[in-house]
């Protein structure tokens, strides 16, 4: 059987200070972090410029804290520890979940609604469809990724494709750039990833297209946004929801740091965008 996510209960948190309070969310630093769905240095290079800018617009201290597993950013938000996160889809339903529904989408970007993943597999590996992963060996990222995981499955299962049945193997490799160096060196047959971390990777030529290639794209769901934990003011929050929706992809600085995030802009989120994949989380036995 598929693992139980809510075993993240258990997770170990980073210890993350928190000093005197200050208005509106109850830190002296407004702390910020991100599910680690690619290597620690590389989420810094993304959100520190992203930290600053946010500094400058709320007027306090933003900082960027990686933190060390999916579970870990949802106990640190739900411990109030950090105060906004960057979510995948089903990983902001754990947290709305853990909450009681205090956890709260703030914004994503305009790709996060029409999101997709790929199925990769190696060049001549004769994998053209879904059914032809059958008593093959697969990838995941985390267990806990909407697009490494929860609607790869999602479709595979509609697909008539049960991975605890049909697959000869299945692993989970943490991050999606680590799915695709396994689909390459030759350790799994395919693997299941995010668009946008591959078309990074095709675009940096960090991947070799002559060996591994995408067979089979997803629809498209709901996906990433920034939430906020429960105990910030409604003023600060509409603050912070304000100073992401005016970045402006026509101005140098604001593209640089939309560039670094993937998208060209900012659109709301709401809770309610989210509830096709908490559904698709307990048809695939991934949720109580």
């Amino acid at each position: 059987m598929p693992r139980k996510i809510f075993a993240f209960l258990a997770a170990p948190v980073l210890a993350l200070s928190v000093s005197a309070t200050a208005p509106g969310w109850g830190a002296e630093t407004f702390r910020i972090s991100a599910i680690p769905d690619e290597a620690p240095t590389k989420l810094i290079r993304i959100f520190e410029p992203l930290a600053a800018y946010l500094s400058k617009e709320l007027g306090v201290p933003v900082k960027f804290t990686p933190l060390v597993d999916y579970a870990a950013t949802v106990e640190a938000l739900a411990a109030k520890k950090v105060d906004m996160v960057w979510y995948g889809g089903f990983t902001h339903v754990q947290a709305r979940i853990r909450t009681k529904g205090e956890a709260v989408p703030l914004v994503m970007r305009d790709r996060d609604a029409v999101f997709k993943s790929h199925f990769i597999a190696r060049v001549g590996s004769g994998i053209k469809s879904l059914k032809d992963l059958k008593g093959k060996t697969v990838a995941f990222g985390s267990v806990s990724s909407t697009s490494g995981h929860l609607m790869p499955r999602f479709f595979l299962l509609q697909a008539g494709v049960n991975p605890e049945r049909d697959f000869a193997k299945f692993s989970f490799t943490g991050a999606h750039d680590a799915t695709v160096k396994w689909v390459e060196e030759g350790k799994v047959d395919a693997g299941a990833l995010n668009e946008q971390v591959w078309e990074k990777m095709v675009a940096g030529k960090l991947v070799d297209t002559k060996k591994v290639a995408i067979f089979y794209t997803t629809p498209p769901y709901y996906d990433y946004n920034w939430t906020v934990r429960g105990g910030l003011s409604p003023e600060f929050r509409e603050k912070i929801k304000r100073a992401f929706l005016k970045l402006d992809y026509s101005k140098p600085e604001d593209r640089k740091i939309l560039g670094l995030q993937g998208g060209k802009k900012y659109i709301p989120a709401k809770p309610g965008d989210y509830d096709s994949i908490e559904r698709a989380a307990k048809n695939a036995k991934l949720l109580n």
